[in-house]
């Protein structure tokens, strides 16, 4: 078997990425060759089977010359133009099976997933992969509506895996130094995570909590935009923004830390948030239907309720923190699945 990946390569680090480095660590254990064209604007040398194409002519050139029996691509966000462009070349490569999974869990309930239908391009890109995984039942249910097969379709969850805690980078190292508690956000510094929201609740909470810090982890289209935020706050010096770290360093900060937060608008599987559990760091997150058991839920957009959580969960003592062990169960589900497509059961 030699699989071929399409999708986000770290870094920076999101819940795509993580499931695919955790897909390729799992297949090359099992001696599986996997290779990743990294499909994003950010660039590294290439090396070690990772590629990084330049144009859209360059990666179409890739994938006609990277040989493969699977090739398995990985889509979060909106189903653009782009996106269904790039599925149609993966189904058209001769002698592989196409996978696909579907990162976006809030995407079926926007006004663009609810204005796709069966007859639309969108679903007939769709129908040509072999393979087809949904990372929650909202994508199952996306999927069904546009008439996708059934044997074709697995709901597979995506893998939140723990690399060894790291030493934080210096910058990081001092603010932990100098704060007590830290709140921290590990996503993107995009506009659907609401990030202002937790930086007005900061300027709020240090009137109780004067030593109180928030990180704001990764990168992002609104980065200029936070860092002018900030720097108009009497709070400045206890939020950072310290860019994209190691996801080894990203696990140390998150442990490190009193609470995460995660105050989406909309949301699907956050792996950020299945992160912060393993490592039992207490979640306050927005309300959707996927949020797993055990956080605390806030409604969208609500300054007071954020603050209000985050205050009462500060003022519980800190409970000893279990790290909970990894389950690989999903990514040797997804293995099982390429396995069944190469041997013919899935048609």
């Amino acid at each position: 078997m030699r699989v071929l990946q399409l999708g986000p390569y770290p870094p920076p680090y999101g819940g795509v990425q993580t499931n695919l480095v955790a897909i390729r660590s799992y297949l090359q254990k099992q001696g599986v060759p996997c290779s990743v064209i990294n499909v994003t604007r950010h660039r590294k040398l290439e090396e070690d089977g990772v590629y990084y194409p330049s144009s859209a002519v360059e990666l179409l050139q890739l994938l006609a010359r990277l040989k493969c029996d699977i090739v398995h691509q990985h889509f979060g966000g909106m189903l653009t133009n782009r996106v269904i462009a790039l599925s149609l070349a993966c189904t058209l490569q001769p002698g592989a099976k196409s996978v696909m999974t579907f990162h976006s869990g809030g995407f079926p309930s926007t006004l663009e997933g609810l204005a796709l239908g069966p007859n639309s391009l969108a679903a007939f890109v769709l129908r040509r992969f072999d393979g087809l995984i949904a990372v929650n039942a909202e994508i199952m249910n996306f999927f069904q509506r546009l008439r996708m097969k059934p044997a074709r379709v697995r709901l597979i969850s995506p893998y939140a895996f723990l690399d060894d805690q790291d030493v934080l980078p210096e910058v990081l190292g001092r603010f932990f130094a100098d704060h007590d508690p830290v709140l921290i956000s590990a996503g993107q510094l995009e506009p659907e995570y609401d990030l202002p929201l937790q930086i007005d609740a900061v300027a709020q909470l240090r009137t109780k909590f004067p030593r109180v810090g928030l990180v704001l982890l990764g990168s992002g289209s609104i980065e200029t935009d936070l860092r002018e935020r900030i720097s108009q706050r009497q709070c400045s010096d206890h939020i950072l923004l310290p860019g994209d770290v190691a996801h080894g360093a990203t696990i140390e900060a998150m442990t490190r830390s009193r609470l995460m937060l995660r105050t989406t608008w909309y949301d699907g599987e956050a792996i950020s948030v299945r992160e912060a559990r393993q490592v039992g760091t207490p979640v306050i997150a927005t309300e959707t239907a996927l949020r797993p058991a055990g956080i605390r839920l806030i409604p969208k957009s609500d300054l007071p309720a954020l603050v209000r959580a985050i205050e009462e969960e500060l003022q519980r003592p800190a409970t000893r923190r279990e790290r909970i062990a990894a389950d690989d169960s999903s990514v040797r589900e997804v293995f099982d699945f390429y396995r069944d497509l190469l041997e013919g059961s899935i048609r």
